[in-house]
This record gives structure tokens, sequence and C-alpha cells, in this order.
């Protein structure tokens, strides 16, 4: 499927739902799919600091590189001898001690340089280098499932790269005007019916309404969490979803801006579990970011773009209350390049073991149409079914 820009008529067909909902691929319909299951990605777009995230408290070498970036282990929860979590995690702290939560460290894309256009590019086309892979290895993924239910939207203004592709999805994002009236809805859709090009496109805006309607969206963390609820817990919603957080690149004043990203982040985790209910039993979230930042704090009070990362698995579904980690050390000779946290863990490899785990399908053929020869098979399978 191509994506053109949205022209004029395009616009005004969806104009009435507010600029934050509108449907800009003029193609989409709402996929279908025969199961019960959930799987949904969340990026972190910005590089989001894996060591302060998941704190790997007893390296030694952790506290001297950060300096005053390291966290205060009275406040951070620890999780076993080795790594505690951030303060601001304290829902996700919770889904751990429930064995909801597992974290995956020094997990890095097989991407190595620092942009993050072309890291971003390379997570989630999971090809090799930039821009090598035209589709979406998330849209991959859908197109691997059958087709009974509406299967995979993104809550975004627009469909990420991760679900472009052949598969056909669409987007939702809530609108901060007001709503539109079932008045003005029934006279557009009155102009429109006739309309051989903008009738299919508004017939699609209004199943995406339809899909969000009651959820009261607005546009704050919770709300976003409980709009993806609202989609993935209907009996003929979407079962594959994926959410865009940003504003993880902390170059500078890192400590206050990272917690509240992270406070953003499980606020957004929590409502989507309390939304989802007893769907959440069978609901597997990743979450994942382009590449990791430095070890030593730079001059300004931050980090600098990196390359090892943590990445999280959290849901029902998680065999969780783990840290998976191939430790590699952050003392001298053991940093990537001299600077980085140094990668053990394919990222590729998560993010197939996860989805197939996720969805029920065979682990080798999910890797292969994701990745062909490019991910490492992952070493256990053990991910979910806790």
């Amino acid at each position: 499927m191509e994506y053109e820009p949205i022209d004029r008529r395009r616009f005004l067909a969806v104009g009435a739902f507010g600029a934050g909902a509108m449907l800009v691929a003029p193609r989409m319909a709402l996929a279908t799919v025969s199961t019960e299951r959930r799987f949904v990605f969340i990026i972190q777009r910005g590089a989001a600091d894996g060591l302060n995230i998941v704190i790997p408290y007893a390296d030694p070498a952790y506290a001297r590189l950060r300096g005053s970036l390291a966290i205060d282990m009275g406040q951070a929860t620890k999780l076993d001898g080795a790594f505690a979590l951030h303060p601001a995690l304290a829902e996700t702290a919770k889904m751990y001690t429930a064995r909801q939560a597992l974290f995956v460290h020094a997990v890095a894309s097989p991407y190595r340089d620092r942009s993050h256009f072309d890291g971003q590019n390379v997570l989630e086309t999971g090809g090799t280098q930039p821009y090598e892979v035209k589709d979406g290895w998330l849209n991959r993924l859908v197109a691997m499932m059958p087709r009974q239910k509406n299967e995979a939207i993104a809550l975004a203004a627009t469909v990420p790269m991760a679900l472009r592709g052949s598969a056909e999805v669409t987007s939702y994002a809530p609108s901060s005007l007001p709503q539109p009236s079932d008045d003005l809805l029934l006279r557009v859709s009155q102009l429109y019916a006739a309309d051989p090009q903008l009738h299919a496109i508004w017939s699609s805006a209004l199943d995406a309404k339809g899909l969000a309607d009651g959820s009261a969206a607005r546009q704050d963390p919770a709300s976003l969490g409980k709009l993806a609820a609202s989609f993935l817990v209907k009996p003929n919603g979407p079962r594959i979803a994926m959410l865009e957080t940003g504003g993880w690149d902390t170059h500078t004043g890192q400590e206050s801006r990272l917690a509240a990203q992270l406070k953003a982040l499980d606020a957004l985790v929590a409502s989507l579990r309390d939304g989802l209910g007893p769907a959440w039993t069978q609901t597997t979230v990743l979450v994942a970011t382009e590449f990791g930042r430095t070890v030593a704090a730079n001059g300004t009070g931050g980090t600098d773009h990196g390359t090892g990362a943590v990445a999280m698995l959290l849901g029902g579904a998680v065999r969780g209350g783990r840290v998976v980690a191939d430790w590699p050390g952050l003392g001298s000779g053991q940093l990537y390049q001299g600077r980085d946290l140094r990668p053990t863990t394919d990222l590729n490899a998560l993010i197939a073991s996860a989805s197939a785990e996720s969805l029920g399908l065979d682990p080798n053929r999910v890797r292969q149409s994701l990745f062909g020869n490019r991910a490492s098979a992952w070493p256990n399978g053990d991910l979910l079914g806790a």
C-alpha cells in the first residue's frame, strides 16, 4: 500500500472529526483476525536511557560513570540482586511483582550508528541498514494472521512505518477540538454518499470513530491507554495495535525529564491494563526504543546517543518477574566503542519470539517472515505463558 500526501478533498472528508482524528492513509480499512490474543507495540522515539530505566546498580561502574545522574537506590525498586527499576515506574513495578513484566537489557537492533531517523527506520522495518526495507515488521505480522475481525490499528495521526505495507491497517488519534454533532455527521454522510472516492474514505473514518465512541478520548497518557483498550476490548475491534511515545532524547536536564517520561509511560500502560480488564490476561505489550544512551553523563546533566538499551514485555500473558540480561559490564574495556552499553541481545529476535508467542504462531515462520535471515532465534522461547 502506498501512502500519499493528503489532498484537499480527502482533508475535507475527514476534517469533521478534527485534525487529531484524520485518517491520512487514503485506502485504509480495518483488517480482521481470528484470535482473542492481543499484541501491542509501544515505540519510545528519541532513544530512551535504559541504564536509568532498569538500573544495573550492582555494577560498580554505574554510579561512578553516571555521577549525579545515578538513580538513588533508596527510591528505586530492586528487581533482583543486580537490577532495579526507576521509581517513576510505580505501576510497572506492581506488574513485575505480579509476574506480568519482564525486562530485556543490553538489547539493540542491528543499527550501530546514532541517528534517530535512521535508527527508528531500522527498528520499524526490521532491516539491517536504514531504508533498505520498504515496509514495517508489524505490517508483515498483520499479513500472517487470518482475518475475521478488525485487526490492526495505530493510535497516531498517521500510520507509523512499522505498520506500513501490503496489509491494510488504519490509524486514529483523539482530537482536541469539540466533537462533531450527529446532525453534522449525517449531513456529511449524505453529501458524500454518491461520491465514489470520498464515500469510502468517509466510511472508513466513521468505522474508526465508532470503535472509539464511549472512550471519552483525550490526549494525556492515561486517556490514550484507555482509548487503546477501548479498541482492543471490543468484540469487533483490532487485536494488534501500535502506540507512539516521544520525548526520550535527554541530552540535557535528564533527571526530571526522564522521570516525567517514565511516569507518563507508566500511566499509559496501567490505563491500558485497567481498560482491558479480563482481556489483559491475553495481552502482550512490547516497549522498545531505537537505541540507548551513553554510559557516562555529559556536561549538561544528560546523556548522549548510545547503543545498547532495555526493552520491556508487559501483560497478563507474560512470564514476568524476571530481568533477562547477558550483562556485558560497564567497566573499562567492556563498553561498545569505549562509551556505550555493549549490546548482547538481538532486539529482532526478541520481537519475533514475543509476537509469535503472543499470537500463537510458529516462531521460526514469524522470524523468517518478519526479518528473513536478519534475526537470530530467541534461545529459550519462554517469554510468555506464566
